[in-house]
């Protein structure tokens, strides 16, 4: 079932908006559903207690480190197929 949302807009917005849209071969109605999905696709659904939580966890451990040349240097190495 659709769902019908109303915007109130400012003149020079909705021109700016129209405008694009019609750049875009599209209605401003097709323009702002894309423009919405668009930043919804870009909010984290994972609460921000759980990212923490799992930061917090990894930094309890001690992982390998080495110099970042020594380390880029192997990583080229590896890239052209050198010996170490």
């Amino acid at each position: 079932m659709s769902k019908r949302l109303q915007v109130l807009l400012d003149e020079a917005e909705f021109r700016d908006i129209k405008r694009v849209a019609t750049q875009q071969r599209m209605t401003v109605a097709e323009w702002v559903r894309q423009a919405l999905r668009q930043a919804r696709s870009g909010v984290s659904t994972v609460p921000i207690e759980r990212k923490l939580l799992v930061v917090r966890e990894a930094a309890r451990h001690s992982y390998p480190t080495a110099d970042i040349d020594q380390m880029n240097a192997e990583i080229e190495r590896g890239y052209a197929g050198g010996d170490e």
